[in-house]
């Protein structure tokens, strides 16, 4: 028997080298179709604002995000079957370690709050009992990457606009058919001045 046969791997094809197929988890394979979906169906746009975000705390900028939305609401809606939808709630999508725990009502709750349940859910998430619904009803979404001066996030379906916090910037991916590029600068204007 080769060891290819017993390791699974295919025999090298070339100047790759041997190859191994990895199946993806359920979760994988779900944010997969998401995200094929989004970058498919969404016609999006960038903007930033160039901002030192490295000392402030995530839950800070979840609540002003929450506070932001439920002055800007096509930030907060979506574009669905030819129709815009604007959202009553400002609940929050925050990506930790693969899942997206939502905080709702985050335009209600201080930054001390918030920072309470993003740690109750990351405890969730490593342990593997996060529930789905504590996934679900997202309105818009947010995610942080370290280590960058800036990055595009990938608007989820459903929603109008999605923010990226990097080192140096927050970039808002929106959707053209709902939101312009004036409001969104404007919500990201509204954000940046409550993390000052």
């Amino acid at each position: 028997m080769s060891a290819s046969e017993t390791t699974g791997a295919v025999a090298p094809s070339g100047a790759k080298g041997a190859l191994e197929p990895i199946e993806p988890t359920a979760a994988q394979r779900s944010q997969a179709r998401r995200v094929a979906e989004a970058k498919a169906t969404i016609p999006d746009f960038g903007v930033s604002v160039a901002f030192d975000l490295r000392d402030v705390d995530l839950a800070a900028v979840v609540a002003a995000v929450g506070r932001a939305l439920r002055e800007h609401a096509s930030v907060n809606g979506a574009y669905v079957d030819a129709k815009f939808q604007h959202y009553t709630r400002a609940n929050v999508g925050v990506v930790l370690d693969g899942a997206v725990p939502v905080v709702v009502d985050a335009d209600g709750k201080d930054a001390d709050a918030i920072a309470g349940e993003l740690a109750s859910a990351t405890e969730q998430i490593a342990a593997g009992t996060l529930p789905g619904a504590a996934q679900s009803g997202s309105t818009f979404t947010v995610a942080r990457v370290i280590g960058v001066t800036s990055w595009t996030p990938i608007i989820q379906p459903g929603h109008a606009a999605a923010l990226a916090i990097a080192d140096g910037a927050l970039t808002l991916s929106a959707d053209a058919r709902i939101v312009t590029p004036r409001e969104a600068a404007a919500f990201l204007a509204r954000v940046a001045a409550q993390l000052h």
